[in-house]
C-alpha cells in the first residue's frame, strides 16, 4: 500500500508526459513478474538452493513491485475508462468485484480438496498464483488489443482535440500551468474522493480482519470465514453490476450514503459484544453482505461520476487521482483494523 501510494503520487504530478498504454503494460509485466518468481522460488526451496530468509525478503520485495505495478495499472486503466462512456468505468469496477468472487470460489475449492497441512497449503497456493498468471497474460493480450479498437481511437481522437483547443486558450502545458490545472481537477473532485476514502476506510476496518479472525460458530467451526468472505464478495460484485441497471446521479446523496455507512462500526461491535441473539451467525452474515453490497455499489456510483465532472482531456488524470483516494481509504483502514485486535 505504501510502495502503490507514492508511486501514484509520481504518476499524477507526471501524467501528462507519460502515456497510459506504456503504463498499464509495464504494470501488467510486472505482476506477472512478481506473480511467477514466488512460485518459482518456493520450489528451489524445497530443493534446499534457498534459505527460508532469503525467500523471505524476496517475497517482500516482490510485494513492492507489485505496489508499484497495482500503482501503474489501474491509475492508468481508470484514467483511460474515465475518457469514454460510464457503461467502462462500470466494467472495470465490476471486473475488481468478479475477482473476489473467483478468489472465494477458488477458496472453497482448496479448502474441500487440499489437506490443510503444509503440503496442502502449497499446493492451494500454487492454484491462486497459477490462476493470477493465466489471467494477468490474458489481460496484458486483450488490453494490446482494446487499444486498437474504433471507439479507443475515437476518444482519443476528442481528447487530442479538447487539448489542442486548451493549448490555445492557456498555452503550453508547462509546470505552473500543469500544476495549476491539477489542482483544479482535485478540487473539483475532492468530495468524490472524500466518498471513497470513508468507503474503504469502513470497509477495510471490517474485512477481511473482523471477518475471519473475530466472529466464531460452533456449527461452521473453521468454514465459518469462508462462507462470510464469500458472500462479501458476491454482493460486492452485484452492488457494482447494479450499476449498469440504475446510476444514482445525485453526488449529495452518494456521498451522504457512504457517511451514513460508518453505523457499520458500531453494528459489528453489537455482533461482538452484544446481546446473543447478535452474535449468531444470521445478523453477522446479513450485515458483511450488507458491507459488502454498499461498498459495491457507491464505489462504482462515485468512480463514474468523478472523470464526468471534469472535461475530457482532464477525465484521465482524474481517474489517477480517485485511485489516490482509494489507495489512501485502502491504507487507512488496513491501519484502523488493527483497532479490532487492540
Amino acid at each position: 500500500m505504501v510502495v502503490g501510494l507514492a508511486c501514484l503520487l509520481v504518476i499524477v504530478f507526471y501524467a501528462h508526459k507519460s502515456k497510459a498504454y506504456m503504463r498499464i503494460n509495464v504494470g501488467l509485466g510486472i505482476f506477472v513478474v512478481s506473480l511467477l518468481v514466488v512460485p518459482v522460488m518456493d520450489a528451489v526451496y524445497i530443493k534446499g538452493q534457498v534459505g527460508l530468509y532469503d525467500k523471505f525478503y524476496v517475497t517482500v520485495g516482490l510485494l513492492a513491485l507489485a505496489g508499484i505495478g497495482d500503482a501503474l495499472v489501474q491509475g492508468g486503466l481508470i484514467g483511460v475508462a474515465g475518457e469514454l462512456p460510464e457503461r467502462y468505468m462500470q466494467a472495470i469496477v465490476a471486473g475488481s468485484g468478479g475477482s473476489g468472487v473467483l478468489v472465494s470460489m477458488l477458496r472453497i475449492l482448496t479448502k474441500a480438496v487440499f489437506p490443510q497441512d503444509a503440503d496442502g497449503l502449497r499446493k492451494s497456493a500454487y492454484l491462486y498464483f497459477f490462476t493470477s498468471i493465466v489471467f494477468m497474460v490474458i489481460c496484458i493480450v486483450l488490453y494490446n488489443v482494446a487499444h486498437k479498437l474504433p471507439i479507443m481511437q475515437y476518444y482519443e481522437e476528442l481528447k487530442a482535440e479538447a487539448v489542442k483547443e486548451e493549448k490555445a486558450e492557456k498555452g503550453p502545458m508547462t509546470g505552473p500551468v500543469w500544476r495549476a490545472t491539477l489542482w483544479n481537477i482535485v478540487g473539483t473532485v475532492k468530495w468524490y474522493g472524500f466518498g471513497i476514502v470513508l468507503i474503504y476506510v469502513v470497509t477495510l476496518s471490517i474485512f477481511p480482519g473482523y471477518i475471519t479472525e473475530d466472529v466464531h460458530s460452533l456449527v461452521l467451526k473453521d468454514w465459518y470465514p469462508v462462507p462470510l468472505i464469500t458472500g462479501y464478495n458476491v454482493f460486492d460484485l452485484v452492488g457494482k453490476s447494479l450499476t449498469a441497471v440504475y446510476l444514482l446521479e445525485n453526488a449529495k446523496v452518494a456521498i451522504s450514503a457512504c457517511v451514513v455507512r460508518l453505523l457499520f462500526f458500531p453494528l459489528f461491535i453489537g455482533c461482538l459484544h452484544g446481546p446473543q441473539l447478535f452474535r449468531t451467525e444470521f445478523p453477522v452474515s446479513l450485515l458483511t453482505c450488507l458491507l459488502g453490497l454498499t461498498n459495491g455499489y457507491l464505489t462504482s456510483v462515485l468512480m463514474i461520476m468523478a472523470p464526468k465532472s471534469v472535461q475530457i482531456q482532464h477525465a484521465k488524470t482524474s481517474g489517477i487521482v480517485m485511485v489516490l483516494f482509494l489507495v489512501v481509504g485502502l491504507a487507512s483502514g488496513s491501519v484502523i483494523a488493527w483497532f479490532w485486535v487492540i
